[in-house]
């Protein structure tokens, strides 16, 4: 398995199919170059920067990486234009899209020749990123952190349905962060995985310490999707989650819940770490991590732990 290969490896040029997830507030420039030099594919979460700070973080991870990288931009967030731009200047190699149409950019960014991976949450969707032109797709299920699909279909009946759906390498994401975990969807026909949670509790993610030791301190349950009538989002429970549910209990409209919202409330939990007032965006796999290491030992100990899956992927009682 030395020299695993397949369309994922061979199309990112990484090592491992392993994706780093873009998430906001915790995937900068320092997590983004520490993966791809492990082997992986390092992503700097574009979504909360203004351009000129987008700029600073490729530039920076051009200078700590001479392997592939790539930028995330969710589409839903205004100014995309501005940092669209900066990515064809800064001529990124790989551009992931999600929560938006793919239509609206892919073929621009072909024409420049990107490489552009789309997330998405059904069949149907991926099925219109094919038709947009992308190389390939990102099935993430309703385990996953951060903004997730309306169909709450998990990663387990995703990625065979996507599979069947569309003819392009399906990444799998929502739920990962074990090397017999990858061994599983790349069973169901995925080519690689996408790990959001798990990075964010790594040395180098930009994320504030307090927010990554309240991760692995997660147990099963304390994640919930919340804020459907807005855009779904998993969220840890904390004050600011309970304020949210007391809200949507009670019938409140799309309007009172973008004013709960209000401005900022993801950097205040994620990047300043206020854990009470705070939007603190993870998956469940939360419940599964008790250690906070650095990028490279994740990639290693998933790697690992895949080796021995593939050697024997069963137990028995004899074991």
């Amino acid at each position: 398995m030395s020299n695993f290969s397949n369309r994922v490896t061979a199309l990112l040029g990484i090592k491992y199919p392993i994706i780093q997830g873009g998430m906001i507030w915790a995937s900068g420039w320092r997590l983004a170059a520490a993966v791809s030099n492990a082997g992986g594919l390092g992503v700097i979460g574009g979504g909360s920067m203004q351009p000129d700070l987008l700029r600073e973080h490729i530039i920076k991870c051009k200078q700590a990486t001479d392997k592939p990288f790539a930028v995330n931009l969710p589409l839903l967030y205004s100014g995309i234009d501005k940092q669209m731009e900066v990515l064809i200047q800064e001529e990124v190699p790989i551009i992931i899209t999600s929560a938006g149409n793919p239509s609206t950019w892919t073929p621009l960014l072909k024409s420049k020749s990107r490489i552009v991976l789309h997330v998405v949450s059904s069949a149907k969707f991926a099925k219109k990123a094919e038709a947009a032109g992308c190389d390939a797709v990102i099935a993430e299920g309703f385990e996953a952190g951060g903004h997730n699909g309306r169909e709450e279909t998990t990663t387990l009946v995703l990625i065979p349905a996507v599979v069947k759906a569309v003819q392009l390498p399906v990444i799998a994401a929502g739920g990962i962060a074990t090397g017999r975990q990858l061994f599983a969807v790349l069973s169901l026909g995925a080519e690689g995985v996408q790990m959001g949670t798990r990075f964010v509790a790594s040395e180098e993610a930009s994320s504030h310490p307090d927010f990554k030791k309240m991760v692995i301190s997660a147990a099963e349950g304390d994640t919930q999707l919340s804020m459907k009538k807005l855009t779904p989002v998993r969220l840890l429970k904390n004050k600011f989650y309970h304020d949210v549910h007391a809200a949507e209990e009670r019938g409140a409209t799309s309007e009172e819940l973008t004013t709960l919202l209000g401005k900022g409330r993801a950097r205040k939990g994620m990047f300043d770490g206020d854990l009470n007032e705070g939007e603190l965006e993870i998956g469940q796999v939360s419940a599964l991590l008790d250690t906070i290491l650095p990028a490279s030992t994740i990639i290693e100990n998933v790697w690992s732990e895949f080796q021995k899956a593939c050697a024997k992927p069963f137990r028995n009682s004899a074991d």
